[in-house]
């Protein structure tokens, strides 16, 4: 027996025949929450409309009527937290469970075991658990997109049913701090009342909206401005570590003031969450050491100054009753360093690549006795197509890793390095896949992604828009010969001049051409029904137009048909639906940078023309 559930179950025991659903009742469990309540009340309009009928919810057993679900919260049950089981039988469905949260993802399996077979069910019994407790997704907010609340609800309930039940929304500088305007004026920040609404959205579908502040590097949004330079490691800027001048400073110079500085963020930003938890961030501190504190790096190290300042940033997180996440890149420079990390502390064990050394990660953090989580990432930022295959093996070989050295937590990172210009359909693979992994690796290495993206994402039976954004994420394997690093030949074609991808030839672009536009041609036959069908069919073009010019680009700097003004033209019409796809999911702050990006890609156009 082949079930069509997402994520697949642990462990199923086929029972003999098959069993006829008559009910239309669905019982609630005794001392159910408003939330569960709603919960089920919204599933239950949704098998209304599998089974063509009207169910009905009730707080207790119909005096009269069949049951079809009924659902059981047994608090001393031995299922463990967001575990439950499903059973199939005469008196209908049951789903028991020891937590509410349980209860949710037992009656969402059960609604998509009526969809695949209606009310002619096979006899069975799922038990059901996950591999990690915590099964998070972060997006960047802060480089460049702030998406509007309305797209975060929307996304929230969607990874709410593929059993997310973390979402940490990255800030630099995206949140109205009420004396740090200058920093934020011109960003479409989230407001206070906007955080608070959406930790109580998150709350109600079992979601922790955990907050995220940055808190040492990535501080540049803030420390370009003069008003907070005196906090800066390196006040007049740094020469980059692969590269390149920068104007101004990155990484808070590591005293008190710093402190204060962020004693005061804290103090306005956390209220806004239900969470016990913060991600004060604390990666890529690349020029500690370097500026104001390199005698003190020089004397007793740079990560050992990096830890010192770390402490007293869990100290902050103590104060105000937050358990420290970090990310754990710098630590990882000195292993030996790691056991002296705050008792308390979640280290963020982060990596992108398919080949990263997760496992030597990994064991250093469990070797010291430090709880931490693996973070794999989407591979689509840098990418404009997504990278189908690196984003799956990497996040396979974290939940490997992470399940093998104990693990608390999996974090599927969403990045918008380099103005942020993949569309948000992009990441839904990576959504997809990263939540089955985390709910339960062995039983999901072979889950169908693209059917699962289509389902609970774009919210259609039919498969094949989900099966374009899987594919359009393998045009970077046309480029065999050329793989970089953390983006796809793609963007670098775009955005750095496709006139100096030599390494890339005739052969493998007309395979690219070819592959994108073929999927072009089921983009137009995908039913893309949801309530905002209409947009993802928009991005989706949006992102193909993006790939095919990046082609046509390379193609004219070997001699082909295509002229500089067809390409100007292009890159123009690009440009304006760039704003446009923007707009439909996110604030207007952000978009000019994002689009000074293209604009360059423009002038190079016309350098050619000089040339």
């Amino acid at each position: 027996m082949k079930l069509s559930l997402f994520p697949l179950p642990r462990e199923i025991e086929a029972g003999a025949g098959t069993v006829r659903l008559a009910g239309e009742w669905i019982c609630l469990p005794a001392a159910c929450s408003d939330a569960l309540r709603d919960r089920i009340l919204e599933i239950s309009r949704q098998v209304g409309q599998i089974l063509r009928c009207r169910c009905r919810v009730s707080a207790a057993l119909p005096s009269s009527g069949v049951v079809l679900l009924a659902a059981k919260l047994e608090a001393e049950s031995e299922l463990p937290a967001d575990g439950f089981t499903l059973s199939t039988g005469p008196t209908g469905i049951q789903v028991r469970a020891a937590t509410e949260s349980g209860v949710f993802y037992g009656v969402q399996a059960a609604a998509q075991l009526l969809r695949q077979f209606g009310r002619e069910s096979p006899v069975l019994k799922i038990t059901d658990s996950p591999d990690f407790p915590a099964r998070g997704v972060m997006l960047d907010v802060s480089r460049c997109k702030v998406p509007t609340v309305a797209t975060l609800k929307q996304l929230i309930d969607r990874l709410a049913s593929v059993r997310i039940n973390q979402l940490q929304l990255y800030i630099e500088h995206t949140f109205a701090f009420s004396a740090h305007e200058a920093v934020w004026h011109d960003a479409s920040p989230f407001t206070h009342e906007e955080l608070a609404d959406l930790d109580r959205y998150c709350r109600d579908r079992y979601v922790e909206l955990v907050p995220n502040l940055n808190s040492f590097g990535h501080m540049e949004r803030w420390l370009k401005h003069q008003a907070y330079k005196h906090l800066a490691e390196s006040p007049a800027g740094f020469e980059r570590e692969h590269g390149g001048w920068s104007e101004c400073g990155s990484t808070l110079y590591p005293d008190q003031a710093s402190l204060d500085f962020l004693a005061g963020l804290y103090d306005e930003f956390l209220p806004h969450f239900g969470s016990g938890m913060v991600n004060v961030g604390c990666d890529e501190t690349w020029e500690l050491g370097k500026g104001r504190s390199r005698e003190e790096a020089e004397r007793d190290g740079t990560t050992a100054v990096y830890l010192r300042f770390l402490q007293q940033i869990d100290q902050l997180c103590v104060a105000r009753s937050r358990r420290m996440q970090f990310w754990g890149d710098i630590i990882l420079h000195r292993p030996e360093l790691i056991s002296e990390l705050p008792p308390d502390c979640i280290a963020l064990n982060w990596g992108y690549q398919a080949d990263h050394p997760f496992e030597t990660e990994c064991a250093a953090f469990a070797d010291a006795g430090v709880d931490f989580y693996v973070c794999p990432g989407t591979s689509s930022w840098n990418s404009i197509t997504g990278n189908t295959d690196n984003c799956l093996v990497n996040l396979q070989r974290a939940a490997e890793n992470g399940r093998k050295f104990g693990a608390c937590g999996y974090l599927i990172t969403d990045w918008g390095d380099g103005g942020h210009h993949q569309v948000l359909p992009v990441s839904y693979v990576g959504f997809a896949a990263g939540a089955a992994y985390a709910w339960g690796l062995d039983q999901n290495r072979g889950a169908d992604i693209g059917a699962a993206v289509s389902l609970h994402f774009l919210e259609d039976e039919d498969p094949t828009g989900g099966q374009v954004l899987l594919e359009l994420g393998r045009t970077r394997n046309c480029f065999a010969a050329v793989n970089p690093r953390n983006c796809t030949m793609i963007h670098q074609m775009l955005l750095t001049g496709a006139e100096q991808a030599t390494d890339v030839g005739d052969e493998e672009l007309l395979a690219a051409e070819a592959h994108v536009l073929g999927l072009q041609r089921l983009l137009d036959d995908a039913p893309l029904s949801s309530e905002d069908g209409c947009e993802v069919r928009f991005e989706v073009q949006h992102a193909i137009a993006c790939t095919l010019h990046s082609i046509r680009r390379a193609m004219h700097a070997r001699g082909g048909s295509w002229t500089e003004a067809d390409l100007r033209a292009d890159l123009h019409h690009i440009i304006r639906t760039h704003a446009a796809q923007w707009l439909a999911r996110n604030r207007y702050g952000g978009l000019q940078e994002s689009t000074e990006k293209l604009q360059q890609a423009l002038a190079r156009i016309d350098g050619l023309s000089k040339k």
